[in-house]
Formats: C-alpha cells, structure tokens, sequence
C-alpha cells in the first residue's frame, strides 16, 4: 500500500501559481504511474495530469495542459504539480493519487491509493 500526502494548497488570486506537493512512502510505489486530480463541488473528479515513475513520460488534460506541470523528485519520492495562470475555475479540492499500472492512467477508477486532499482557491 502506498501512503499519500498533499500539501501547497492555499488562497491566491486570479493569475497567480501555486505549487502542490504529494509526499509517497511505501515499498513499490516507484514502479507505478500516479497523478493529480481535481473536485470541485457538485462536479465528478477530474483528471489533471499524469507521470511515469520509470521514465518520467507525462500526459495532462486539456485544460490545465501548458499552465500546469508535473514532476517527480526520485530522492525525495515527492510528486509535484505546479499551477501557474491560475483561474477561478481551477478553484477545488485536489488529490494526487498512485496506480498499480506502468504506463499512464487517467480514468479514477485506475488508480487505488489517494491522498487525503488540499483546497486550492482562486479569487477573481
């Protein structure tokens, strides 16, 4: 099983960056692809984007793709998504999630460890 933590959510203001960090810990993780989703109210979860332990290969959706980057630090086994041009209709709350798979999954139901979540919130 695969221990994950979020942190870097906050409060900034339309257009500004922030950077979340996903803090793993467990015996197999660095095999597997995780990734970052969001949830806002009312809405399903949606994916963000995803990262390939073993190559580093990525893939994000289209509406973050260009303003959100994902990356991985193998010696602190930490996951990151940094978020510039934020918008208001980024505001949620969001997890990062592991999968037992290799290669790149998008679809929830894909990946079965999830971190307990950080709220980000743009103000206009």
């Amino acid at each position: 099983q695969v221990h994950l933590v979020e942190s870097g959510g906050g409060l900034v203001q339309t257009g500004g960056s922030l950077r979340l960090s996903c803090a793993a810990s467990g015996r197999t993780f660095r095999r597997y692809a995780m990734g970052w989703f969001r949830q806002a109210p009312g809405n399903d979860r949606e994916f963000l984007a995803a990262i390939t332990w073993i190559d580093g290969y990525t893939h994000y959706a289209d509406s973050v793709k260009g303003r959100f980057t994902i990356s991985r630090d193998d010696a602190k086994n930490t996951m990151y998504l940094q978020m510039n041009s934020l918008k208001p209709e980024d505001t949620a709350v969001y997890y990062c999630a592991a999968t037992q798979m290799i290669t790149i999954a998008t679809n929830p139901a894909d990946f079965y460890s999830w971190g307990q979540g950080t709220q980000v919130t743009v103000s206009s």
